[in-house]
């Protein structure tokens, strides 16, 4: 299990300068971001020499690149905004393997209009289901055209809000593109123990063979977002999860400020090995 971090945390410029941050600071991977060359998080063109930058600045510094971001939002109220989302990610698709990775991360998104990420009330309804799957089978035929996976995250303030509906996206869409990113910080705000543990359970089990990246950041007891270790989420319980689950790929922190990513390396580091 690789132990990895969003490439964001750093604020070093330039892909093998940050590359080397990441590892001096502990870790074997990253998930990338395009912001981390000067660029849009989503740019409207990628040139082959800057994605094969990434590459050559993966090699040159033995760090991975587990994945590399293409979220928009997927079901935002404007459809103008989800085509030009789509347009987007499938720049971010077709760039992927040149970079030296074969997954793409996703959100699912949320109704409201300003953050994708920030829940609303229509999530849940039947309408914002369907503008999801639709965007889905057209991000699942680009990603098989070019040998590339789409990570989803269940979020709990998003359409895909938990396990039960990551499978049942999964079913409807049909593609074996369509993978896992696990953060247990995201299946929940507040909760108690039991409630914790039942809720990671039920996920690992529910969605164990789709999962192709877990996240690692933790919520406080009052639900806020803290650096993994720091809160309520008992971290060798998750990895226990994921190992008796046969999940072998990297593990991914965030949520940290760079500060930080030292200590969290070598405590996610002991649990790994554990």
């Amino acid at each position: 299990m690789d132990l990895g971090i969003f490439a964001k945390t750093f604020a070093a410029q330039g892909a093998e300068p940050l590359l080397m941050a990441a590892r001096q600071a502990g870790y074997a991977s990253v998930q990338f971001n395009m912001a981390c060359l000067g660029l849009a998080s989503m740019p409207e063109v990628i040139s082959d020499e800057t994605a094969q930058s990434v590459a050559r600045a993966s090699k040159a510094t033995g760090v991975k690149i587990a994945a590399v971001s293409g979220t928009y939002n997927m079901i935002h109220p404007d459809r103008a905004k989800r085509d030009d989302g789509m347009r987007r990610l499938g720049v971010m698709i077709k760039a992927a393997g040149a970079m030296g990775t074969g997954l793409v991360t996703l959100c699912t998104g949320s109704r409201d209009a300003e953050d994708q990420w920030r829940h609303h009330p229509d999530n849940e309804s039947p309408e914002a289901w369907a503008d999801l799957t639709a965007e889905m089978t057209k991000a699942a035929v680009m990603a098989d055209a070019h040998s590339v996976d789409l990570g989803i995250e269940p979020e709990f303030a998003n359409v895909v809000c938990n396990a039960q509906a990551a499978r049942r996206l999964i079913g409807e869409i049909g593609s074996p593109r369509i993978r896992i990113v696990l953060d247990p910080a995201n299946l929940f705000e507040v909760a108690g123990e039991a409630e914790r543990r039942d809720i990671i359970e039920r996920a690992v089990d529910l969605l164990g063979e789709r999962i192709v990246m877990a996240h690692a950041k933790d919520r406080d007891a009052k639900g806020n977002f803290v650096a993994a270790g720091t809160g309520v989420i008992d971290f060798r319980h998750f990895v226990g999860a994921l190992k008796n689950a046969v999940f072998n790929g990297p593990l991914i922190t965030h949520g940290l400020s760079e500060a930080e990513a030292p200590s969290v390396a070598a405590f996610l580091k002991g649990i790994v090995a554990t």
